[in-house]
């Protein structure tokens, strides 16, 4: 892994190396500061869709992370990418060929931005390549796949990061350096409200082959995490029932609606809905012996508000995708550790809890979790 001052000592004199200058200088948040000189993480994007070109143009802002290299089916949009990103042709790749990362030492990890059906596949390859992997949520379709995953990764002794952007958001943040100090006194009780009225019924997300469920494995999913990192707890048990009003548009493995309660070791418990039939739906709320806490948006894209029993939370406003990628840089590079884990190990624990809420809606039953 290069420097920032090897990477571009190697574009000097072009015009790139002051466009590239002009485009990493700034910090997160915005500020000038004084040119970074650490570690660099040099990272090909796979999927050039809407969220892949969110992450691109976030990068931009980035010091740590560099985007280098593009993956992609449509050779329009890779054309399209380097003429955006200045990115060498060398280092453009399709899902045929992408193996071949492995003899390119200019790219040190790949983000996989595709539908969730051909991440397990796709993360496995980019492990076997010998690249450390970002992976977006929900990581796999189940956890057995996910198991499948985070066990590649550790043979190929390569790093494998989920793109659980709201652990690094800071209002959410404090809420968590609230409670650990336990200033909500005992947690009893999490609210999760995550939906969204979803369009083109012909989009991946409502096809069953690529998304391997419907709402609960797109939006459902900040729920169900947010529940473990705002209680500081993992569930031992889960209930739910599913709700369908358009069996059109919502067919047979897509979930339309889905209500799931969970319960934790210390007695308190959750309760949360997962839907595509309604919007204004983005809102997480703590209840404790003493206190309270409330975001409302809570995992959309910001501003982020909150508030707690002391009033308004005034943290800054940040774009979450350019401090989820220089945090992660931070991790690959510097080993630094999260408050809140975004591994692969985390991420199977969340496809175990799916597996039961999708259970428990087939069985009407009460379903134990074991997450150790």
């Amino acid at each position: 892994m290069n420097t920032r001052r090897d990477f571009l000592q190697k574009l000097a004199g072009s015009t790139m190396a002051f466009s590239l200058l002009t485009a990493v200088a700034p910090s997160c948040a915005g500020a000038a500061e004084q040119a970074y000189d650490g570690p660099l993480l040099r990272v090909a994007i796979m999927g050039l869709g809407g969220y892949g070109t969110r992450v691109a143009e976030a990068m931009q802002a980035c010091k740590k992370a560099k985007l280098v290299g593009v993956i992609s089916g449509t050779p329009s949009k890779v054309t399209a990418w380097r003429a955006k990103y200045n990115i060498p042709e060398k280092n453009c790749y399709n899902y045929d060929n992408f193996d071949k990362i492995k003899d390119n030492p200019d790219i040190d990890a790949v983000y996989v931005i595709t539908p969730n059906a051909l991440h397990h596949d796709q993360v496995i390859r980019v492990a076997q390549a010998g690249k450390h992997v970002i992976c977006e949520k929900p990581m796999a379709l189940n956890a057995k796949e996910g198991e499948e995953m985070v066990a590649a990764c550790k043979k190929a002794n390569v790093h494998l990061l989920v793109g659980y952007r709201m652990h690094f958001e800071p209002h959410t943040l404090e809420i968590i350096r609230m409670r650990k100090a336990g200033e909500f006194g005992q947690i009893l009780f999490f609210q999760g409200l995550s939906g969204f009225a979803i369009g083109d019924p012909t989009q991946w997300r409502l096809n069953k082959q690529l998304a391997g469920g419907g709402s609960l494995m797109d939006i459902g999913i900040y729920s169900i995490n947010g529940s473990r990192y705002m209680t500081g707890e993992d569930p031992v048990w889960v209930t739910a029932e599913e709700t369908k009003t358009d069996p059109q548009k919502f067919k047979e493995g897509v979930d339309e609606t889905i209500q799931f309660q969970l319960g934790f070791p210390s007695g308190a418990v959750a309760s949360c809905l997962s839907t595509y039939s309604m919007n204004n739906l983005d809102r997480f709320f703590l209840n404790g012996t003493r206190g309270y806490a409330e975001l409302f948006p809570a995992t959309n894209y910001g501003p982020i508000q909150g508030r707690t029993h002391k009033g308004e939370i005034n943290q800054p406003v940040v774009t979450h995708q350019t401090v989820q990628m220089e945090e992660m840089a931070g991790i690959i590079l510097e080993g630094k550790q999260p408050v809140v884990p975004v591994n692969g190990e985390e991420a199977v624990k969340d496809l175990k809890i799916i597996d039961a809420i999708y259970l428990a809606t087939q069985t009407g039953k009460k379903v134990p979790v074991n997450l150790v």
